[in-house]
């Protein structure tokens, strides 16, 4: 699969997640396997104001090589600015736009999985975003509408490809299902017959390799977008390397091993922030998903869940039994799940698909999505 100049093999790319793919995340991914590895979404707005944390999430490591970074924007013109900000200070080797995201403190605004319901406006922010990047490919991910009624993934798609968007990624969720319910394949299908010309990427309910290939047959799109079924699993991307290449080799650490990764992800953390407190305790939020399946006693998980230092951390995870296998059945959903009851937009949003307005104050200077 090739994204403008940049050749992608296997055909994956890491999805964005908030508070999830900082650097040391995506280190630990990009070592099992080759692919697309984007960090967490930031504002257009934030970046071209050098906000000082969007500055820091925006850092690569060293081995980090194509580096993907995705934006997000309601104003064109702010768009067009961030892009080639990134294009000119080689901050990026590639730049994703979210139109994707469904938290109400991004639609309620008129972003992230909002925004496609706007034709024009989304063009011309695709357009922005094209003429600025130079020779930086640009790519979009969205999701298939606000809801069953206002599906706009088709219309999207077809302005994408006519902009010159290098490949659209589909999350089959509309931003009403949030992340519940099923991922629906066949419009992911029905978009690759729509923009044959641009690589098209499938999201949604990739929990193992297998998911992966079963979707690329299905659907016949030229590559997959993984989010949640990493978490705490960086692994995947080996077995995904491996399904790609056509090897049936799947990956099942031990307890131990996954212990060891977990130390190392830790470590990473604590290199990558300012205080060794702070990071630990951003880390806990992966230790329940790396401890998925595994039979774990409520003390020494307490131990685990409650170490304020790094030193703490590693001493509870050498009480574990390392010798414990990778417990079957574990290739199921991660994280975030559930359907929202509303979808929050701007007043009058769906009066007009056409039109270009701006919402007041739509561009945020926080960074995160």
């Amino acid at each position: 699969m090739k994204i403008g100049p940049i050749e992608v093999w296997p055909p994956v790319v890491l999805a964005p997640m908030a508070g999830i793919t900082n650097a040391p995340f995506r280190v630990l991914c990009r070592e099992q396997g080759g692919g697309l590895f984007v960090c967490e979404m930031i504002t257009s707005r934030a970046l071209v104001e050098r906000n000082a944390k969007t500055m820091k999430m925006i850092r690569f490591a060293e081995p980090e090589r194509p580096r993907s970074l995705q934006l997000y924007g309601v104003d064109p013109v702010t768009v067009g600015r961030a892009v080639k900000m990134v294009a000119e200070e080689d901050l990026a080797d590639h730049v994703d736009l979210n139109f994707g995201c469904p938290v109400p403190k991004v639609t309620r605004r008129g972003g992230g999985s909002a925004l496609p319901y706007k034709r024009n406006l989304l063009r011309r922010i695709l357009r922005a975003a094209v003429a600025n990047a130079g020779p930086l490919p640009v790519t979009m991910k969205m999701r298939t509408g606000i809801d069953d009624d206002h599906l706009t993934y088709l219309d999207a798609g077809r302005i994408a490809a006519e902009e010159g968007v290098a490949a659209v990624a589909l999350h089959a969720r509309t931003a009403l299902q949030h992340y519940g319910g099923t991922a629906d394949w066949d419009a992911i299908a029905r978009l690759k017959e729509a923009v044959p010309d641009i690589p098209v990427l499938g999201n949604g309910d990739i929990w193992s390799a297998d998911d992966a290939l079963r979707m690329v047959a299905r659907t016949g799109c030229d590559g997959v977008v993984v989010g949640r079924g990493c978490l705490g699993r960086p692994w995947l991307f080996r077995d995904l390397r491996s399904a790609f290449d056509g090897s049936a080799e799947r990956a099942r650490p031990s307890l131990g091993e996954v212990a060891r990764t977990m130390a190392r992800h830790a470590t990473m953390m604590v290199e990558a922030f300012d205080t060794e407190r702070y990071a630990i305790a951003d880390f806990r939020k992966h230790i329940g998903w790396y401890l998925k399946g595994f039979t774990v006693g409520a003390e020494a998980r307490r131990r685990v869940t409650t170490a304020d230092s790094l030193d703490e951390l590693r001493a509870g995870l050498a009480e574990l039994d390392p010798d414990q296998p990778w417990p079957p059945h574990t290739d199921t959903p991660r994280g975030k799940s559930g359907e929202r009851t509303k979808v929050h937009l701007p007043e009058g949003w769906l009066d007009d698909a056409w039109d270009t307005v701006v919402p007041e104050d739509a561009e945020s200077d926080i960074s995160g999505g």
